[in-house]
């Protein structure tokens, strides 16, 4: 069964201050990741984590190769934001569900319906096929 977005976790997810994981954010800045983070960085108030295969900075944030890289004792992620193709993304939700993050949020066209169940079986919230950015009209961000 498709899942379906609750307003009120991504109402939530949106206000709550702390960390997003951003994992697909580089420093190409014709990537949506790259504006997006920005957003959520600069406008909702979060600190954000670059995660990329060479493990770049981006945005002056320290950037790793993967989400097991991030010393979450450190920096527990409240979010890891996918803006990865969607058969890649079950490998990144089973990471996200691993390193013990609270809510995975899979970006415009990004759809894994069997990862999806196995991140909500885990306990964390989930977002399908949506933007941040393009929410915070209807959040007040």
């Amino acid at each position: 069964m498709a899942h379906v977005n609750d307003p009120a976790v991504i109402d939530r997810l949106m206000r709550t201050k702390g960390t997003w994981a951003v994992v697909g954010l580089t420093t190409n800045q014709w990537r949506s990741a790259y504006e997006v983070s920005l957003y959520v960085r600069d406008r909702m108030g979060m600190e954000i984590i670059p995660v990329n295969l060479p493990g770049d900075d981006v945005h002056g944030e320290k950037g790793y190769r993967s989400l097991a890289e991030i010393p979450v004792a450190k920096h527990p992620l409240d979010v890891v934001d996918c803006f990865v193709n969607s058969q890649k993304v079950g490998g990144v939700i089973d990471e996200a569900i691993a390193i013990g993050a609270k809510a995975v949020w899979l970006q415009l066209g990004v759809f894994d319906d069997a990862a999806v169940e196995r991140a909500k079986a885990a306990g964390l919230d989930v977002v399908v096929n949506e933007c941040p950015a393009r929410e915070g009209w209807r959040v007040g961000l």
